[in-house]
């Protein structure tokens, strides 16, 4: 029962899950204005982990060839032959389906679609474009976007302003945060013949082109909840320089390109989002 479990956790990418589910939450929060609807954000939250761990569990799937020639993926539950492929394509159709349901049903139909077309981009589009084409951090970055602006529709029923801000945030976020890792694992995915930037640019002048771009976009659209209103001068502040401090980090490692600053970037990328939300929290509450 325990070995199922923990098989169960890798396969929805759980730690995945969660960040969703937290995204999500704060879409909710910020829309709501903090004077929520318990059962709404109950269903909200509900079908979004089963649509997300259903798009996971299905990614498992598609990606089962390559996951077998990358060392950081070959021990992964289908490379090792623990459970059918076959089991494992239903289980994750299955959880999309009643996510689907939930959010279609007991939230609305817009808050559905978006999380619905989540799921098809990172499995019929980003996953098969990582064979052809570097552009595909890029368009995975979109489905892992989308979830804080669902988050909002959940509760206004439409994409607008504040949701639409959000989504912009995490897709600039999202650009040195995956592209540090490409560079980590470079020869990882080279063995697998992934086109990750890094794997077909590898003295890497492109990749921390595109690092610097996206960090430095990262501050002004990370402003931008200030100029709607939805946040307020303690937030603007603390984000500015967070924001700033995260642009050195990608300076660093463009100025001295090696796997410890690679580390480094992605260590900070992965404290600014939840630092990011905590600012968001902090300055809605005071």
């Amino acid at each position: 029962m325990i070995s199922f479990l923990r098989m169960y956790l890798e396969l929805s990418k759980i730690r995945i899950v969660l960040m969703v589910l937290v995204v999500t939450f704060f879409g909710f929060y910020l829309a709501s204005k903090g004077n929520f609807d318990n059962t709404l954000l109950s269903w909200t939250l509900w079908g979004t982990y089963f649509l997300a761990s259903g798009s996971s569990i299905l990614n498992h799937y598609m990606e089962r060839d390559t996951d077998a020639l990358m060392l950081r993926t070959r021990n992964r539950p289908l490379p090792t032959k623990q459970i059918s492929p076959l089991f494992v394509l239903f289980l994750g159709i299955f959880f999309i389906f009643i996510g689907a349901l939930m959010l279609g049903l007991k939230v609305n139909i817009i808050t559905m679609s978006f999380a619905l077309l989540a799921a098809f981009i990172y499995n019929m589009v980003y996953t098969p474009m990582k064979r052809i084409s570097c552009w595909n951090t890029f368009i995975g970055s979109i489905p892992g976007a989308l979830p804080p602006l669902w988050g909002w529709t959940a509760v206004t029923g439409e994409p607008n302003g504040g949701g639409i801000v959000l989504f912009l945030i995490l897709v600039a976020w999202q650009q040195p945060h995956f592209f540090a890792i490409a560079w980590l694992f470079k020869d990882d995915y080279k063995r697998a013949d992934l086109k990750m930037l890094p794997v077909i640019d590898p003295e890497g002048q492109k990749t921390f082109r595109m690092i610097l771009l996206f960090s430095l976009l990262l501050i002004p659209v990370s402003l931008l909840p200030v100029t709607l209103q939805m946040v307020g001068e303690l937030y603007f502040f603390l984000t500015f320089f967070l924001g700033i401090a995260f642009f050195l980090c990608s300076m660093r490692l463009a100025g001295n390109p090696s796997d410890e600053e690679a580390r480094k970037l992605l260590l900070a990328s992965v404290l600014y989002l939840p630092l990011l939300l905590c600012f968001v929290l902090g300055d809605c509450l005071l």
